[in-house]
């Protein structure tokens, strides 16, 4: 039996329904009284994990889920041994640093030397701004990282954004890019090589059902 990790929010409904497209049928996670983190899909072909998403590459990497669906954003921050094997085209979004919109910073070169930046994604900001030559401090924050420039703890935050509305609404805008995500199918690399319950089909289905999708 092949087992699959998803991710909790965001990109569950759309994996779900990725997965039923190449057979295998998850939606009881989407039943609002479930509280299981555990289930066989309907066909009995497999079982999927429910964990958060920065979680799935864990699983996957450590062997207890042979493949999982999760953001590049959280495979770039967190570099795992996994086989990165099929862009899924949902789940968009990008990695940004943004400023007060009343500051005068308008590109990241603006911001002071040794200034402080706030971020979940310490190791992509770290990495961003040591290849731009600027010194500054990361300042680790695991939620509501739009407060870092608000409440003056730094004067910068790299951030997922999405709409851009949670910036706007809290007077934040974006002054550079440094990548853009979506959801990419990932899998144990030796369950791979060894085509574990038959996995060389499930990805190649996946691969078809994004061309379909796509077109």
């Amino acid at each position: 039996m092949i087992t699959v990790a998803l991710p909790k929010g965001g990109l569950l409904k759309d994996s779900i329904r990725l997965l039923q497209d190449i057979g295998l049928d998850f939606s009881a996670f989407l039943d609002s009284g479930t509280r299981q983190l555990q289930l066989p899909d309907a066909s009995g072909k497999a079982k999927g994990l429910l964990v958060r998403a920065q979680d799935v590459p864990v699983y996957v990497e450590y062997g207890q889920a042979h493949l999982g669906i999760v953001g590049y954003d959280v495979l770039r921050e967190k570099k795992p041994s996994v086989a990165h094997l099929v862009d899924l085209k949902f789940g968009y979004c990008r990695l940004s640093v943004a400023v007060k919109e009343s500051s005068s910073y308008r590109s990241a070169l603006d911001l002071p030397a040794n200034g402080r930046v706030a971020s979940k994604y310490v190791n992509c900001a770290r990495e961003y701004f040591q290849s731009l030559d600027l010194p500054v401090e990361i300042i680790p924050l695991s939620g509501s990282v739009e407060l870092g420039p608000i409440t003056g703890i730094s004067e910068a935050i790299v951030d997922i954004v999405s709409t851009g509305r949670t910036l706007h609404e809290n007077g934040l805008i974006e002054i550079e890019r440094l990548y853009e995500s979506t959801a990419r199918l990932i899998a144990h690399p030796l369950s791979y090589r060894l085509n574990v319950g038959n996995m060389d089909e499930l990805i190649s289905k996946a691969r078809h059902a994004i061309t379909v999708g796509a077109g």
